[in-house]
């Protein structure tokens, strides 16, 4: 009785020490995020879309934790305009520039772009990462001006004499850069990025999962798991008997390796984006271009499996006979519907992720934007800002796991659907009519 009084005060002295942590953490969020807040406004303004969509975007390198200037290389693979390979680091293309502001005397990094320029077989190759371009963010062949080309550049450029902005135009086919235009070329580019690392990573993850599963079986039989791997197994249980199994039958051995490797690869690739620091950080699923592709690969299994009555259904549906011919209205609409239903995948499960890290990065933006009406209303918003984007990133968790279980939900029935015996299933409701005839005879 005693020790479990002893462990009950143990256990309330940790939950006051934990609680009183997190009181500092607020106290010292209120008086310093405002005055990092307002020194940081001081230095530039604050452009919220740029700074949100830098976040959410893809990038050559992998910002280093806390220190957002600075990046991890990544390897940059183009193919120059001759047809040329190259492969080169990230960091090559960048550079870190210090400006010390003599009234404070504090030190600014701002990251540059910079020329990368190759030497071969005595031909000059030069490379940049375009700012003033129309490939925004994405890596350029640059060429000096030809006179006729300078004439075109004059051309546009008084075209937009009227205009009051001081910024550079973006002219297309050429590149600002450095206080001159040049002709650009977009490479053939398949640069492993910040997004493709982060997809390597997140398969790593999901294969070195299921392998400890598939060792520990091989290793204690059929003995339950327990801890980490416990839960892991608790999860591929519930998506295979309760999703799986209950809506494909005896079909779900088939597709049970694509389905639960969608789950898993979107619940990792869902919660690697939730963790700010490397090997996380990359907004995997909120890349359209990533669900895409793992709708498009829900629409070929669907398809390819599809049986002589799902095709049926397609091209001549049970509906009367003027609703497909000789207008084939029906078969329009059953046709567009097999596009629609992976585009609902890809759609819903991008724009989901995708809003809960932009409130996220919004709600944090809010202690910047606060700073400028003095550190007492800076400090509130640093302290509400805090709050409620712990209880966002709490959410997104749940999220994660939802938006995974969803896409399998909803692709296990696309491929049932495709898949289903309606002849057999015809044949055993003929046969419970005629037992049910003959009970009541």
């Amino acid at each position: 009785m005693f020790k479990r009084i002893n462990k009950s005060l143990t256990g309330a002295n940790r939950a006051r020490h934990s609680l009183r942590t997190v009181l500092l953490a607020l106290l010292a969020l209120v008086f310093l995020c405002p005055q990092n807040a307002m020194a940081n406004e001081e230095k530039k303004d604050l452009d919220v879309k740029e700074i949100i969509f830098e976040h959410l975007g893809d990038g050559y390198g992998w910002e280093v934790p806390f220190a957002h200037v600075y990046r991890i290389p990544l390897p940059v693979i183009v193919r120059a305009e001759d047809g040329k390979w190259f492969c080169f680091s990230s960091a090559d293309l960048t550079e870190v520039i210090i400006t010390r502001n003599e009234e404070t005397g504090k030190d600014h990094k701002e990251l540059e772009p910079v020329i990368k320029t190759i030497e071969r077989d005595s031909k000059t190759y030069r490379f940049l990462i375009a700012h003033v371009s129309s490939h925004k963010d994405k890596v350029v062949q640059i060429f000096d001006l030809t006179p006729e080309e300078e004439k075109t550049v004059s051309t546009e450029l008084a075209k937009a004499s009227g205009n009051d902005s001081n910024s550079p135009r973006i002219i297309d086919g050429y590149v600002y850069y450095d206080g001159k235009y040049y002709r650009e070329y977009r490479p053939l580019d398949i640069s492993i990025t910040k997004n493709v690392a982060a997809l390597f990573i997140a398969s790593f993850l999901v294969t070195l999962l299921v392998m400890c599963l598939v060792r520990f079986y091989r290793k204690n039989g059929f003995k339950a798991p327990r801890k980490g791997m416990g839960f892991f197994e608790m999860l591929v249980g519930f998506v295979y008997y309760d999703t799986i199994k209950a809506t494909l039958g005896a079909k779900a051995p088939k597709f049970a390796p694509y389905l639960l490797t969608a789950f898993f690869f979107i619940l990792i690739m869902n919660l690697i984006g939730l963790v700010v620091i490397f090997p996380g950080g990359a907004n995997l699923t909120g890349n359209i271009a990533v669900t895409l592709v793992l709708a498009i690969c829900t629409f070929v299994v669907t398809n390819i499996n599809g049986n002589k009555h799902y095709w049926k259904e397609i091209f001549w549906p049970d509906v009367p006979l003027f609703l497909k011919f000789p207008l084939p209205i029906m078969q329009v609409i059953e046709v567009f519907g097999m596009f629609t239903k992976p585009a609902a995948l890809c759609v819903r499960l991008f724009a989901n992720m995708m809003g809960g890290h932009m409130i996220v990065i919004t709600l944090t933006l809010l202690i910047f934007i606060f700073a400028a009406f003095g550190a007492a209303v800076a400090g509130a918003a640093t302290v509400v800002s805090v709050l409620f984007s712990i209880f966002m990133l709490l959410l997104d968790v749940l999220v994660s796991f939802i938006q995974a279980y969803v896409f399998t939900m909803l692709s296990t029935i696309f491929i049932s659907m495709s898949v289903a015996d309606h002849e057999a299933h015809e044949a055993k409701a003929h046969d419970k009519v005629d037992q049910q005839v003959k009970t009541e005879n």
